[in-house]
């Protein structure tokens, strides 16, 4: 379930260059549409898009580290108990994963960054802070 949210979740970036191609004229459609707002919109909302799927993978991957830690510590007082060990390494391997989903989205942000300067650079210069 939580592969198929952070999939629906990356649309934007997986159909960047396909909106790009659509919505971003080249020199000889200029006149016709506002580059800049539209360059502005999709820079707002692969901002916004970037931000939320970055605090989905941290607060899960914070919850799942305290489920970690917790089962270590009932571990730690029950040895002998083989359900309780198989209950923790499940969810040492479920942490591991989601930490390089963190790896997985700086690829596909970067990426997806590359696109969008590579289109939007003549129409739209980003705040500088960010």
């Amino acid at each position: 379930m939580w592969q198929e949210l952070l999939k629906v979740m990356r649309t934007i970036d997986d159909r960047i260059v396909h909106e790009l191609n659509t919505t971003v004229p080249t020199a000889s459609f200029a006149g016709k549409i506002d580059a800049s707002q539209t360059c502005k919109q999709l820079y707002e909302s692969l901002r916004e898009a970037h931000a939320s799927r970055d605090r989905v993978i941290k607060n899960c991957i914070a919850q799942t580290s305290s489920v970690v830690k917790r089962l270590r510590e009932e571990r730690e007082k029950n040895l002998d108990d083989l359900t309780l060990l198989k209950q923790l390494r499940k969810e040492q391997t479920k942490l591991k994963w989601m930490q390089s989903e963190l790896n997985v989205e700086e690829v596909v942000n970067d990426r997806s960054w590359k696109v969008f300067n590579e289109r939007c650079r003549i129409h739209f210069k980003p705040p500088k802070n960010e």
